[in-house]
């Protein structure tokens, strides 16, 4: 009798074991790639704001950065990414002050005056292509312009999303890093 109670009461502790140590969840909870920060420290890019001043994402330092990298000339993607990025803010509520957004624009080509004013409040920076694509991880076969990007405040480039990807789920991984995140 008395083997009956102690392998009842120690069942809980044994399968908690071997739940933790044998079968391991291969189930993540974020949607975005996490790339390790120490690794990709914001580099200087040799940027400059639209009027040729010197401008670098030093600058923004101490907040959340969502970052895309395209041409001046925006197509569909670089639109969507843009509209992308407008909202994932503004769906955050109060938090959305501790989140930046910035476009890399590759190239000297003229932007359109009128995309400038739609997302007013985004931080235009010219870069060095170069300097830009050795500092950016991109998925096998892909290119820095078919992501969006997300920077912590303390520097750091810290993940990846997709191309084409899920607003909802971006949302979300914001939503959690600004719960977590006391700082920025």
């Amino acid at each position: 009798m008395m083997l009956i109670v102690l392998a009842i009461c120690a069942a809980p502790m044994i399968f908690s074991y071997v739940t933790y140590y044998l079968i391991k969840p291969e189930v993540r909870t974020n949607y975005g790639e996490l790339i390790d920060p120490r690794k990709y420290p914001i580099p200087d890019l040799g940027g400059a704001s639209l009027d040729g001043k010197p401008a670098s994402l030093e600058q923004l330092k101490g907040k959340w950065i969502l970052l895309q990298v395209d041409a001046a000339v925006c197509d569909k993607a670089c639109t969507q990414k843009l509209y992308y990025m407008r909202q994932l803010r503004l769906t955050q509520g109060k938090e959305k002050g501790r989140v930046e957004r910035v476009w890399l624009i590759t190239d000297d080509a003229p932007l359109d005056i009128a995309l400038m004013k739609e997302y007013d409040g985004t931080h235009f920076l010219r870069v060095d292509a170069q300097k830009l694509a050795a500092w950016l991880p991109t998925a096998e076969g892909g290119k820095a312009s078919d992501h969006l990007f997300m920077i912590d405040p303390l520097g750091n480039l810290m993940m990846r999303f997709p191309k084409d990807p899920d607003a909802n789920k971006i949302k979300k991984d914001i939503s959690r890093l600004l719960k977590a995140s006391s700082i920025g």
